[in-house]
């Protein structure tokens, strides 16, 4: 069996904020590519024998001292390169071209015009536009390259030495912002590279199903399945490689979105057969979280509770030799700030800080895809849309969407508000199309209302509905008026105890998508 890995791109990351974003908008050619830091070994670079290289932006200057440089794995040239941004001007530097800061800067959308053909551009219009972000420029290109494409402030907006595969460019076609930045991308991938579309939901469920019945062998795993995508698409991954060897525990912290606890036992115990224990830990959540009204403390509190319950659904087996952790590849990446150039964004410990007497091997079937393909793969296991298109939830649940004290009651008032809005939403075909993450807050804020001629004095509930590719930023949604209306009349007249509806319209930056 070939490994779909293989003969890809390799990407190499010089501390853009756009890295991720190149290795996915190659995978989306149906070719597998990987984020290595820039000076990592050649051997790690090379380990699935890419057939050529992307070199991210950075915010450094390639003449200052200490900047990062060219790859070693690039320097005897046996495959192509494309340089994006500082990428470019690496590779200028480091092949006898000039580079130095501009006079002018430029960011943001600016018009280039290609002044010679190539692959490159093949099929692409003569003049277009771009997204720029870059303080220094090429001043010469290295000897053999020639001129592809300028701008007004960048005489070398892009340039190539097409017979050995070298090309850079000044821009970014990865970014929404450069309208055909995909098209060149595919370019370089399939005119330039002769990468074969060997990336697909099929072929990595085949090699990964492979790859965890060779690492288990006739051992036992455990997994914490929570509902949500990542777990699910885990845990329907490993029941496939090795069915009943599955180990799936289930924990209900009572913090859960309406009917979501019976959904998740019912798809993946009753219709699946999967091996699961259910544990409903209700009460030790909510009796932990008594009077607690600190986010902060909430989320370690939660943590905490999960940690235990887990660790002692784990105890009763003695025959568990693997931990299953549905990490996904935005988590490897971020959590190691691999270049050296990028900072840290956050750290994922998934089902981390168990107990130290529970030594578990770890198994992570997902750590290499992206959260759209994590979907595209649940698709293929024939998971159900509700499963593989539900929306991302905050680990502590409702906790962080139900402001100040969490009571069973104030709960069960947020399910009840949140389920009208997402119903109204999926109704409208806006759940999966037009919104990323939309939910109900309900606020530790009581106002004057009038019910009946009767005067009231209840809860507020905030509806959040946000767009975002990325969730770095997001901008709220431009619900049609009619709707919120209809479910700020539904959850009034249905919610006991809420009496005011708002729609929050702060985007990300400055506000959170979530409200704590």
């Amino acid at each position: 069996m070939t490994d779909p890995r293989h003969g890809g791109i390799a990407v190499l990351d010089y501390g853009s904020q756009y890295t991720q974003l190149i290795a996915r908008r190659v995978r989306e050619q149906g070719v597998y590519a990987e984020v290595f830091p820039y000076n990592a070994a050649p051997a790690q670079i090379n380990q699935h024998e890419p057939r050529g290289y992307i070199l991210s932006g950075g915010p450094n200057s390639v003449y200052d001292p200490g900047a990062p440089q060219l790859s070693a794995a690039l320097q005897d040239g046996h495959a192509p390169v494309l340089g994006i941004c500082y990428g470019m001007q690496a590779l200028t530097h480091a092949l006898g071209g000039a580079v130095a800061g501009s006079l002018k800067r430029e960011y943001g959308s600016a018009q280039i015009t290609q002044t010679l053909a190539s692959p490159l551009f093949r099929d692409l219009a003569h003049t277009q536009t771009v997204w720029m972000s870059h303080g220094d420029r090429i001043e010469s290109p290295p000897p053999g390259f020639t001129a592809l494409a300028a701008s007004d402030n960048s005489p070398y907006a892009a340039i190539g030495d097409t017979a050995r595969g070298l090309y850079g460019v000044q821009f970014h076609p990865e970014v929404a912002h450069t309208p055909q930045g995909r098209q060149l991308l595919r370019n370089f991938v399939f005119n330039v590279c002769n990468c074969a579309p060997n990336w697909s939901p099929g072929a990595f469920i085949e090699d990964a199903v492979a790859a965890i019945r060779a690492r288990v062998g006739g051992e036992r795993v455990l997994l914490a399945l929570s509902g949500g995508v990542d777990s699910a698409v885990t845990g329907a991954l490993l029941q496939q490689a090795i069915g009943d060897q599955l180990v799936a525990v289930f924990v209900n912290n009572g913090l859960l979105r309406l009917g979501e606890a019976e959904s998740v036992v019912r798809i993946f115990g009753a219709e699946r057969g999967m091996n699961l224990v259910a544990v409903d830990a209700t009460e030790t959540f909510l009796s932990a979280l008594d009077g607690i009204t600190d986010p902060e403390q909430k989320r370690k509190i939660i943590g905490k509770a999960f940690i235990d319950t887990f660790a002692a659904e784990a105890r009763r087996r003695d025959d568990i030799a693997f931990l299953a952790q549905g990490t996904i590849y935005p988590d490897v990446i971020e959590s190691a700030a691999s270049s050296g150039q990028s900072r840290v964004i956050k750290s994922h410990h998934n089902v981390g800080g168990l107990p130290d007497d529970l030594h578990f091997q770890l198994v992570e079937p997902l750590r290499d895809l992206f959260k759209d393909e994590v979907r595209r793969v649940g698709t293929e296991l024939g998971l159900p849309d509700s499963i593989v298109w539900r929306q991302p939830f905050p680990g502590p649940g409702l906790a962080v969407r139900c402001l100040g004290a969490i009571t069973w009651e104030r709960l069960e008032t947020l399910r009840a508000a949140d389920a009208i809005f997402l119903e109204v939403l999926e109704r409208e075909g806006l759940l999966r199309n037009a919104t990323a993450q939309s939910f109900a807050v309900l606020l530790p804020v009581r106002s004057v209302g009038v019910m009946g001629d009767n005067r009231t004095y209840e809860e507020a509930v905030a509806l959040r509905a946000v767009a975002t590719d990325d969730f770095m930023t997001a901008d709220w949604v431009r619900l049609p008026y009619d709707l919120l209306a209809e479910v700020s009349r539904r959850i009034v007249n249905e919610v006991p105890g809420v009496n005011r509806v708002t729609y929050d319209i702060t985007s990300k930056p400055p506000g959170t998508i979530e409200w704590e």
